[in-house]
C-alpha cells in the first residue's frame, strides 16, 4: 500500500454497514441470527438454511454474495469458488489470500469423478535446513520465526484458482474476479472481528510501513469496526491477473513480492522470482476411509487432515457413540483419545509424500485401526499415547516425531450449484495475518513455520523437515462425505492442528447423533491433541470437566473458535450452516 495517502484509505461510515445488514437479512435462504448479550465471545444463535437450487456457506456476508451473484449469473461451482476466495482475501485478510495457499475437494457432477487438488505454498529453492535454527543449530523461537520474510513459502492459491477455473469455469475469469475488484475500488466496512484481531496483534501489524499503512489510521491507531476500508491496490492487482497470470507468478507483482521478502527490515527470507515461475498445482489422490454407511473422503499429503479424521472415525467405528449421545462423559473419552492416536501416528509419518514415504494406506487399513480401537476400550484416559506401526513398504526407515507448531486462523467455504457439482475448500495464510508482510494489497504467507524447526531427534530424521521445493505438513481438512457414491455432505474448518478435530466433531454429530447440520457446528467443541481435553469456554462443554478429570485427563477450558461451514445434500434439499463462532453466513436458492 506504499504510495496510497491514508485519507484515501480510511472513511468512518456507519450507514454502509446497516446497508449491508439489511440486504443480508432478506437473502434468499439466509441464516438468520440472534446475538446472546450475555455471552463474551459474541456468539450468535443461528438455524439450519435450506434451499432447492445452489447453496454458498462462507466465512464473511461480501464472500457468501459474492459467490452467490456467480451462482445468479449462470456460473458454477468453480465460478463461485473463485469470487468468494478473492472477495475473502479482501474482508478477510488476516486468514487467507493471494499470499497464501489452499486445498479442494472437488466433486465433478459430469465425471462423476471426487477430485483432490493441492495449492499449498511451498519452499523456496534457496531454502536449507538451517532455515529456522540459530547460529547453534538450535531451534529459533516460534516468533522469531514467524514475522517477516524468513516464514514465506511461495503462494499457490491464485494459481489454484485459475487452473481449476481454466478447467472447470463457465465465466469469464474476469467476471468472477469482479465483485472483489469493485468492493476494494469502493471500500467494504471492517468487521467487529477483523478490528478485534488487529488490535489484538498491533504490535506485530505495526513492525512493517506497508501493513501498518493499511490497518492504522492516521494518527496510528488500529482500524476500529465500521471504519470504510477501501484497498486500490488489491484492485489493480487482480485486474493485472485478469488478463494475464503472469503478472503475479513472472511480473511485477512477482517482482514485488520477492522483494518485499527479501529485503523485510526484519527477518528476510530467500523467496525468489524462480520459484514463483516454477510453481504447480497438483491433483492428488483422494483419501477415503468408511464410517457409518458413508466414505468420509479428504485430502492426502502434504496435509495430515484426511488421514487424522479418517483414522479418528476409524478408530471411533467399534464404539456406539450414537447410543452413548454427546452429552456423556465416555463420548468424549473415546474421541479424546482417539485423536491423540491418531496425531501420535501425525507426528511420526504425515508429510509431503513427493519427498518422504508416508504409509496412507497401513495408517487407515482396517486391520490397523482396529487393532489401535482395542487401545481405548477401557474406562479411564490413556496414560501415555505413542504412535503405531503401520505396514508399509519402506519398513527399514526409521523416523523422529514432528515438533512443530500450527496456530488457528484459515478460513473454509462450501458450495454446490444446480448442477449438482461441489466444492470443500481451505484456504489459508497460516498465523492470523501471516507473516505481517504486505504487497500489492495482500499479506503475505508464514506457512514455512509449519515445518518442523528441527530436522532430526536421536539420530533419526524428522518426516516434516525443510527441504527446498518441499510443501509443509497442513492440518486443513476440506472434506466431501460420499453416500451411495454421490456427494452428502461438505464440510471442514479453519483452526490450526484443531481443524482435524473440529471437522470429526462434526461429522459425528450429524451422522451419529442426528443432529441437524447448523447444530452439529454449532455443538460446543471438546478437543483432545496431546494429551490435555481442551473444551470451550463458556459452552456447556465446561459440565463435562469434573467427569474427564476424573478419567484422568488435564482440562484446560479456553476459547476454541472455529469457522466450521458445511452443506448437506439431502435429496433434493440442500442444508447449510455457518459457525456462529465467526462471521459466515449460508445463502441459498
Amino acid at each position: 500500500m506504499t504510495g496510497i495517502r491514508k485519507d484515501h484509505l480510511f472513511i468512518p461510515v456507519s450507514a454502509l454497514g446497516l446497508l449491508l445488514a439489511s440486504f443480508f437479512s432478506h437473502a434468499a435462504g439466509q441464516a438468520t441470527d440472534s446475538v446472546d448479550p450475555e455471552t463474551s465471545s459474541g456468539r450468535v444463535t443461528r438455524a439450519e438454511v435450506t434451499a432447492s437450487e445452489w447453496m454458498v456457506a462462507a466465512a464473511n456476508p461480501h464472500a457468501s454474495q459474492a459467490g452467490a451473484a456467480m451462482l445468479e449469473a449462470g456460473g458454477n461451482a468453480v465460478d463461485a469458488m473463485v469470487a468468494v476466495q478473492v472477495m475473502l482475501g479482501l474482508v478477510e485478510p488476516q486468514s487467507s489470500g493471494l499470499g497464501g495457499g489452499a486445498f479442494l475437494m472437488y466433486w465433478n457432477k459430469k465425471a462423476q469423478r471426487l477430485e483432490a487438488w493441492d495449492g499449498r505454498e511451498t519452499a523456496p529453492i534457496n531454502a536449507t535446513p538451517r532455515l529456522f535454527q540459530d547460529e547453534n543449530g538450535e531451534p529459533l523461537k516460534f516468533w522469531d520465526a514467524v514475522v517477516g520474510g524468513r516464514s514465506v513459502g511461495t503462494p499457490g492459491t491464485l494459481k489454484l484458482l485459475h487452473t481449476a477455473h481454466e478447467k472447470y469455469g463457465k465465466l469469464p475469469w474476469k467476471k468472477v474476479l469482479g465483485p472483489a475488484i469493485r468492493l476494494a475500488d469502493k471500500g467494504f466496512e471492517v468487521s467487529p472481528r477483523l478490528a478485534s484481531l488487529i488490535e489484538a496483534d498491533q504490535e506485530k501489524l505495526s513492525r512493517f510501513p506497508a501493513t501498518k499503512a493499511y490497518f492504522f489510521d492516521e494518527n496510528g491507531a488500529p482500524l476500529k469496526a465500521g471504519t470504510l476500508l477501501k484497498n486500490p491496490s488489491y484492485a489493480e492487482t487482480l485486474r493485472a491477473v485478469s488478463s494475464n497470470l503472469d503478472a503475479f507468478y513472472k511480473g511485477k507483482i512477482a517482482d514485488a513480492i520477492v522483494d518485499t521478502v527479501q529485503n523485510a527490515e526484519r527477518n528476510p527470507g530467500v523467496l525468489s522470482k524462480t520459484d514463483l515461475a516454477n510453481y504447480r498445482v497438483k491433483q492428488r489422490e483422494v483419501v477415503c476411509s468408511p464410517y457409518r454407511g458413508t466414505d468420509v473422503c479428504g485430502m492426502g499429503p502434504p496435509t495430515s487432515g484426511g488421514v487424522a479424521v479418517g483414522q479418528i472415525l476409524g478408530l471411533l467405528s467399534h464404539y456406539p457413540l450414537a447410543e452413548l449421545g454427546p452429552e456423556n462423559p465416555e463420548s468424549w473419552r473415546l474421541i479424546g483419545d482417539a485423536s491423540r492416536l491418531a496425531f501420535a501416528d501425525r507426528g511420526r509419518y504425515l508429510a509431503d509424500d513427493d519427498f518422504v514415504p508416508v504409509p496412507v494406506e497401513g495408517l487407515l487399513s482396517p486391520e490397523y485401526l482396529a487393532k489401535r480401537a482395542e487401545l481405548i476400550s477401557g474406562k479411564k484416559a490413556l496414560e501415555s499415547v505413542s504412535p503405531g506401526e503401520p505396514e508399509w513398504s519402506y519398513a527399514n526407515i526409521r523416523q523422529a516425531d514432528d515438533e512443530s507448531i500450527e496456530l488457528p486462523s484459515t478460513s473454509h467455504f462450501a458450495i454446490v450449484d444446480s448442477e449438482g457439482n461441489v466444492v470443500s475448500m481451505t484456504t489459508t495464510i497460516e498465523n492470523g495475518f501471516g507473516s505481517r508482510l504486505m504487497t500489492n494489497g495482500f499479506l503475505l504467507n508464514n506457512e514455512l513455520t509449519d515445518f518442523s524447526f528441527r530436522t532430526h531427534k536421536d539420530g533419526y530424521p524428522i518426516a516434516n523437515r525443510v527441504e527446498p521445493g518441499k510443501r509443509p505438513r497442513s492440518s486443513m481438512s476440506p472434506t466431501i462425505v460420499m453416500k451411495d457414491s454421490v456427494p452428502y455432505m461438505a464440510v471442514g474448518s479453519p483452526g490450526g492442528s484443531r481443524i482435524i478435530g473440529y471437522t470429526a466433531k462434526t461429522i459425528i454429530a450429524h451422522l451419529d447423533w442426528g443432529m441437524d447440520v447448523q447444530s452439529a457446528i454449532s455443538l460446543p467443541h471438546l478437543v483432545n491433541r496431546f494429551g490435555t481435553y481442551d473444551v470451550e469456554e463458556g459452552t456447556d462443554a465446561e459440565k463435562l470437566t469434573p467427569a474427564l478429570e476424573k478419567m484422568g485427563y488435564k482440562v484446560n477450558s479456553r476459547a476454541l473458535t472455529s469457522g466450521l461451514h458445511a452443506i448437506v445434500l439431502d435429496g433434493n434439499t440442500l442444508r447449510g450452516g455457518a459457525d456462529p463462532r465467526r462471521e459466515g453466513v449460508v445463502i441459498g436458492k
